[in-house]
Formats: C-alpha cells, sequence, structure tokens
C-alpha cells in the first residue's frame, strides 16, 4: 500500500497549527495518521447499499418539560438570608480591576 501521509505533510500541518514537534514526535505522529487514514479507508469501502444514513443510533426525543409558570420565591425572604444587599440586590465584592 502506498504511503497515505508523508512525514512532510505531518511537518507541514505541525508547522500550521505552530507546533514544535521533535524528530521522534513527527515519526510517531506520521505512523498514527497513517493508521488513521488506512482505518478511514478501511469504512470508506466497506458495502452501505441499503443502509440508512442517521445522523444518530438511536432516535432523539424532546427531554425538556414544558414551560409552566410557577410562584416564585419571595424576594424579601431570600435577600434576608444574604450576607450583604443593597437597593434591594445581592452586594457582592467588585471585580479585580473594576472601580467600585
Amino acid at each position: 500500500m502506498a504511503e497515505r501521509i508523508s512525514r512532510d505533510d505531518v511537518a507541514h500541518v505541525a508547522w500550521l497549527a505552530r507546533l514544535h514537534l521533535s524528530a521522534e514526535d513527527l515519526d510517531r505522529f506520521t505512523a498514527q495518521l497513517g493508521d488513521v487514514l488506512d482505518h478511514a479507508a478501511d469504512v470508506e469501502a466497506l458495502n452501505l447499499d441499503g443502509v440508512p444514513a442517521t445522523s444518530h443510533a438511536y432516535p432523539l426525543g424532546n427531554v425538556l418539560r414544558d414551560d409552566i409558570p410557577e410562584p416564585c420565591l419571595d424576594r424579601d425572604e431570600v435577600l434576608a438570608q444574604a450576607p450583604e444587599t443593597e437597593a434591594g440586590q445581592f452586594r457582592v465584592p467588585p471585580v479585580r480591576g473594576e472601580a467600585p
């Protein structure tokens, strides 16, 4: 079988991704990517006549519940449990770099 990907191809892709690879890494990744491409060729060679195209192995269903309005918590009761409040809101420490 002809070489599916060359060491120079792997080095070029690494350069594009701004990765510094040692000579050992280039050899290892060339072999690994060649194996991946060989497997992809095996999959491509499968006879899939009569097999319907699918995006998922199992049918998908909506897993969300209906949006039904319900009573919410009492604002004063919730704010009473906060360590600090200000003007009817939670008071939190300032974010670094922001003026108070």
